[in-house]
């Protein structure tokens, strides 16, 4: 029977079947992750809320301000279940005992509840420990999910809408294409529109005639070819920078939209400034590593060589770092031993040990030692903390790209500081690593071959 119909028609239907179910399948996704965003934001808004009401209690405030247009309701709540203090006033307790022991416990509880005594439909609620004059409470706030429903409401109804006319254009253009696939033009045509960003791999049909069509064909497949190895590269690239930005900037607008909720004295407001100024150094610090990265998969990473001391360069960085150092109640210094001369850029090199160091400050702890080791033919600059070193699953891929290890060394950073350094590394024929020592800590290195020909003391007769 489906034999029989034209051909129109048999090459529709199935392009119709697999659109149909990508459109479902691309709405189902849109739908999903929305909601989750949605709760994401409902989650990091009541998180915000919770600290800050928290400090108000430890500071003798009442549990809402009266003048705050929270949108949501607040509780606080006794060890013993009694409710001491509640926003709106007459609201049943919203937390039952089994959480309400485990909250005290230390543990805060996230949930979605749609029965809760004297508020109507959906609420999300948050609850943390708090501890005000010596007496361990529970904090419980909520806030409605009806925004929420009505906007995942909406989207259910435009996809309804849109999917049925998307699929119907999609159809009709499959049926008139499907009329000329028997010429050769008109098939690379079919081809060629099929090919997206999501079909990797595909080339248009190559006539069997050696005329100019065929060319034409061959000259086309190869262009695509060397697009599509740029776009995935550009694709790799922004979908990880996205990612990236979006948590300093989504950071710095809630502490501008916390200042700026009420009146703030000046203390509360410089205090803000300086949170605002932290994310825009670490938005700063990320677009110049992304531009450096951008750099480098254009082509190998420029560096200007020439002798320099190995010594004298973990000094350099050293002196760089020991305010930071001090400041944090850490010991930052360099290791005596023999001293190498390497071939290569003092500019990157100084910026590659940096990023081992700035990571030993940030995500280690106590003293922090530079040396010189040579090994296997090859001269390690090595940078070793006093801390919990790094996970196991984390070594394999701690040069990748936006890779970080758990919460405890990732607080802060970026996961392009031992990626660059890898960059820097490889730009100079060498390599990079990172392992855990012996007797603790986390230690990394980078290996470059040493320069030949020149002695230290011919380095420090031309500075």
């Amino acid at each position: 029977m489906i034999a029989s119909l034209p051909i129109r028609v048999r090459l529709t239907l199935p392009f119709a079947l697999a659109m149909a179910l990508v459109l479902a399948a691309t709405g189902a996704f849109v739908y999903v992750r929305v909601s989750s965003a949605l709760v994401t934001s409902v989650d990091q808004t009541l998180r915000a809320q919770a600290t800050e009401t928290s400090l108000q209690l430890q500071q003798g405030h009442p549990l809402v301000d009266e003048d705050a247009t929270t949108g949501g309701v607040a509780e606080l709540v006794a060890a013993s279940g009694r409710v001491v203090s509640t926003f709106p006033t007459g609201v049943a307790p919203m937390l039952g005992a089994a959480d309400r022991e485990r909250v005290l416990a230390g543990h805060a509880l996230k949930t979605s509840s749609d029965d809760i005594a004297g508020l109507i439909g959906r609420w999300r609620l948050l609850a943390v420990p708090v501890r005000i004059d010596g007496r361990r409470d529970v904090l419980v706030l909520a806030h409605s999910l009806a925004a929420r429903r009505e906007t995942l409401h909406h989207l259910r109804f435009e996809f309804l809408l849109a999917a049925p006319a998307a699929l119907l254009l999609a159809v009709l253009a499959g049926y008139l294409l499907a009329g000329a696939s028997l010429r050769p033009v008109e098939a690379m045509r079919r081809r060629a529109e099929a090919i997206t960003a999501s079909t990797p791999g595909s080339r248009l049909p190559v006539p069997q005639s050696r005329d100019e069509v065929s060319r034409l064909a061959e000259t086309l497949n190869d262009m695509l070819a060397r697009l599509e190895s740029a776009l995935e590269r550009e694709r790799r690239f922004v979908a990880d920078a996205s990612h990236e930005l979006r948590t300093p900037l989504s950071l710095l607008r809630t502490e501008l939209e916390l200042a700026l909720r009420r009146p703030r004295s000046p203390q509360e407001l410089e205090q803000a400034l300086r949170s605002a100024a932290d994310e825009t150094e670490r938005l700063t610090r990320l677009a110049e590593d992304l531009l450096l990265i951008a750099r480098s998969d254009q082509g190998s990473l420029p560096v200007r060589r020439e002798p320099l001391s190995a010594q004298e360069l973990l000094a350099n960085v050293a002196e760089r770092f020991a305010g930071r150092a001090e400041r944090l109640g850490r010991t930052l210094g360099v290791e005596p031993g023999d001293d190498a001369i390497l071939d290569a850029d003092p500019v990157r090199l100084e910026q590659a040990i940096g990023n081992l160091v700035d990571n030993a400050l940030t995500h280690g702890a106590g003293a922090v030692r530079l040396s010189v080791l040579r090994r296997s033919g090859r001269v390690e600059l090595h940078v070793r903390d006093e801390g919990a070193g790094f996970p196991p699953e984390f070594v394999g891929r701690a040069f990748d790209r936006f890779s970080r290890a758990d919460d405890a060394r990732s607080s802060g950073g970026t996961g392009l500081g031992l990626a660059i350094v890898e960059l820097i590394a490889s730009a100079h024929g060498g390599s990079a690593a990172i392992a855990n020592a012996d007797g603790g800590g986390a230690d990394a290195w980078i290996a470059l071959a040493p320069a030949s020909g020149l002695m230290p003391a011919q380095i420090l007769s031309r500075v």
